[in-house]
C-alpha cells in the first residue's frame, strides 16, 4: 500500500482546539535555593504569563530564540504588536516555499549534464540520476540555506531545524535526493503540527526506511535500528524516566519488519514512495516490558500487519515519559540547554501535561512557553552560544547581506555552495547532522553549546565577519558576499551621532549589553583615535551631501569597515 494511502488513518487525525491557558494550574514554584544556574543566578519564575513590560530587549530574545537574524525592521513590526499577538505570529505557519530546481547546470563546465531536467525545472519528482544525484543534494541544501534567508517572521524554519536536529537523516546516508527533498517537506509542513503524526509519517518515509535501515528489516532477520532510535531518541530518551528495556526494542523491531522502499517510484516520475509487504512481517504476538503495561500487541497477517504499526505508536505515546522528553527537548533548544530539578518540577512537568492534553499538538505547548515569566525571565537572555546559521546566516539578515545577482540561478548555486562550505567549517553542515542523534552542542552535558567553539572555529568565525564587512567572503574569482555598511547604518535613527549609533549597532548585533571601557574602545576606531564626536558627524554629513564623492564615502566606509570588524570580534556578539 501506497504511504499516502490508508495506511497513515490513525497518523491523520484532527484534535480539537482549546486554550491552553486555561489547562495550566498555576502553582508558585517550588525553589530550590542551593542550585547555582550557569546562567550566573537561578531563575525561579514559572509559566505563569509574564505580565511585565513588553520591551525591546524581550522582542529581541523573542526574536533571537525563534527566528534566525535579528533586524532593525523585525523589531519595528512586533513593537506593533502585544506580547501575546507576537507569539501568536511566531507560531503561526508559513506555507513551504516553492521546490529546489536545477540550479546547478553550468555551475561547472566539467559537470555532467542533468538529462532529465532543464534549467529552472524543479528535480524533486523527477527519475533518479547518478550522474547528477550529488548536484541535486547541494541544490537542495542550498534551498534550505535560501529559506532561511528570506524565512517569515515565524517560527517555521526554526522549528524544522529542531526536528531536523531530533529525528535525523543524514542525506549521505539516504543517498536520494528526491527522498531527502521528501524527508524535509515532511518536516517542515508538520514542524508546528502534532508530533504523534509525524512520528508515525516518519516511520515509513522512505528517507528514514533507507537511513536507518528499515527497508533490510524482515521476519527472518529482523533490524532493530529504528526500534531502537525510536524509543531512545525520538520519543523517550535515556533519561531516569526512560525504563524501556532490551527486549522491548527487539519487539518493535518486529513490530516494523514489512516496510519497504518502492525503488520503481525512486526511477521513475512522481514521489518516492514506501509500501507493507506482508511476507516480510512478523506475524507473531509482541510482548512488552512493565515499562508498556506488559502490553501484547497481538500479530496480524496479510495486509492487516500494517497496523500494528498504529498500536505501537499508541503505546509509545501513552506513556508519561514521551511527553516529557520531548517538551525538554523544546525546552533545551529554545530556553537553556540544561534541565535542573527545578525546571523538571515546574516547566517540564505542566509543559508535558499540556502536551498530553492536547494529544501531542505542538503549538500549545509552544504558546505557554513563550509567553511565560520563565522564558521572558532576564537571566534566560545571552545564555546560548549561536549556531553557525545563527552565526553566519543570522548576521547576513541582521546587516542585509546581499548580492546584486541574487535571483540568477547559477549565481545563487553558487553563493549557497559557498555558503555550506563555511557553516560546514564552523561545525553544522545543513542535511548533514554528524550522527542519528544530531549535531553534539544540542544534546552534550556539559559542554551542550561551548562545543560550537574551539579554537579552529572561533578564528573561522572571526575570519568570516573581518570578511563580510571588508573585502568580502569569496564566491568565486570574480566575486564577493559583502555587507554594505553604509546602507545599513543609514537604517539607524541617529547615524550621524556616534554615541547613538554604537549603541543601536551594538544592540542590533550583540547579544548583551558591553562595557563602557569596550564601548570606548569602539568609538575610538570609528573617530580613528580624535577625541571630539563630531569627527565622525562632520565625515557622515559630508558623505551624505556629496555621495558621489569617492573621497568621502572612502573615509566613512573605512571608519565603519574597521569599528564593525571589532564589533564582530567581541565575545558578546556569539551570545543569543
Amino acid at each position: 500500500m501506497d504511504r499516502n494511502e490508508n495506511s497513515l488513518h490513525n497518523a491523520t487525525r484532527s484534535f480539537p482546539e482549546f486554550n491552553a491557558d486555561e489547562l495550566l494550574v498555576l502553582e508558585p514554584p517550588k525553589v530550590n535555593k542551593g542550585l547555582k544556574y550557569l546562567r550566573g543566578a537561578e531563575v525561579t519564575s514559572g509559566l505563569e504569563p509574564y505580565s511585565g513590560e513588553w520591551s525591546n530587549e524581550h522582542i529581541k530574545h523573542l526574536i533571537n530564540r525563534t527566528l534566525f537574524g535579528f533586524t532593525k525592521e523585525r523589531l519595528s513590526n512586533f513593537k506593533k504588536l502585544s506580547m501575546a499577538e507576537a507569539v501568536e505570529q511566531i507560531i503561526s505557519e508559513s506555507p513551504l516555499p516553492a521546490p529546489p530546481v536545477n540550479n546547478y547546470t553550468g555551475f561547472k563546465e566539467d559537470w555532467n549534464e542533468d538529462e532529465v531536467v532543464q534549467q529552472g525545472n524543479s528535480w524533486v519528482e523527477a527519475p533518479y540520476e547518478s550522474k547528477v544525484n550529488s548536484y541535486r543534494i547541494y541544490s537542495l541544501q542550498g534551498w534550505i540555506i535560501q529559506n532561511i534567508l528570506q524565512q517569515e517572521s515565524t517560527i517555521q524554519e526554526k522549528m524544522t531545524l529542531f526536528w531536523h536536529n531530533l529525528l535525523v537523516t543524514e542525506f549521505s546516508g539516504v543517498g536520494y535526493a528526491q527522498a531527502c527533498y521528501q524527508y524535509y517537506k515532511l518536516l517542515y509542513e508538520n514542524a508546528l503540527g502534532n508530533y504523534k503524526t509525524l512520528i508515525r509519517l516518519l516511520s515509513v518515509e522512505p528517507a528514514m526506511l533507507k537511513y536507518l535501515n528499515g527497508q533490510l528489516n524482515t521476519n527472518t532477520a529482523p533490524d532493530e535500528n529504528y526500534g531502537r532510535e525510536l524509543q531512545e531518541l525520538f520519543c523517550i530518551g535515556k533519561g531516569e524516566g526512560s525504563g524501556y528495556t532490551e527486549e522491548d526494542v527487539r519487539e518493535a523491531a518486529r513490530i516494523l519488519t514489512g516496510w519497504r522502499i518502492n525503488y520503481n517510484s525512486i526511477n521513475n516520475e512522481g514521489p518516492v514512495t514506501s509500501y507493507f509487504a506482508p511476507s516480510k512481517h512478523d506475524t507473531g504476538d509482541k510482548q512488552f516490558s512493565a515499562f508498556y503495561n506488559n502490553k501484547v500487541i497481538k500479530g496480524r497477517t496479510g495486509d492487516e500487519g500494517q497496523y500494528e504499526l498504529d498500536e505501537l505508536i499508541d503505546m509509545i505515546f501513552s506513556v508519561e515519559e514521551t511527553a516529557k522528553y520531548i517538551c525538554r527537548r523544546i525546552y533545551s533548544f529554545f530556553v537553556f540547554n540544561e534541565i535542573t530539578d527545578f525546571t523538571e518540577q515546574n516547566i517540564i512537568a505542566p509543559l508535558a501535561k499540556i502536551l498530553r492534553f492536547a494529544n501531542y499538538e505542538i503549538k500549545p505547548v509552544l504558546k505557554i512557553l513563550l509567553k511565560s515569566s520563565h522564558f521572558n525571565d532576564e537571566l534566560n537572555r545571552s545564555v546560548f552560544i549561536k549556531s553557525p546559521a545563527e552565526h553566519l546566516l543570522g548576521l547576513m539578515q541582521a546587516i542585509n547581506i546581499t548580492t546584486e545577482e541574487d535571483g540568477n540561478l547559477v549565481m545563487d548555486f553558487e553563493k549557497h555552495w559557498r555558503l555550506i562550505l563555511y557553516m560546514n567549517n564552523l561545525g553544522m553542515k545543513i542535511g548533514y547532522p554528524p550522527n542519528v542523534a544530531g549535531w553534539l552542542p544540542y544534546y552534550q552535558a556539559p559542554q551542550y553549546d561551548k562545543a560550537w567553539i574551539n579554537t579552529t572555529t572561533i578564528t573561522r568565525r572571526s575570519n568570516y565577519t573581518d570578511a563580510l564587512v571588508s573585502s568580502g567572503l569569496y564566491l568565486s574569482s570574480s566575486r564577493r558576499l559583502k555587507a554594505n555598511l553604509i546602507d545599513f547604518v543609514k537604517t539607524l535613527d541617529k547615524p550621524e551621532d556616534p554615541n547613538e549609533l554604537l549603541n543601536e549597532a551594538v544592540f542590533i548585533l550583540l547579544g548583551c549589553p558591553i562595557s563602557e571601557e569596550v564601548f570606548g574602545s569602539l568609538k575610538e576606531v570609528l573617530l580613528s583615535g580624535q577625541q571630539t564626536d563630531y569627527y565622525w558627524t562632520s565625515a557622515w554629513n559630508d558623505y551624505l551631501a556629496n555621495p558621489e564623492d569617492d573621497s568621502k564615502k572612502t573615509v566613512v566606509e573605512n571608519r565603519l569597515k574597521y569599528t564593525f570588524k571589532k564589533l564582530l570580534q567581541l565575545g558578546e556578539f556569539h551570545l543569543m
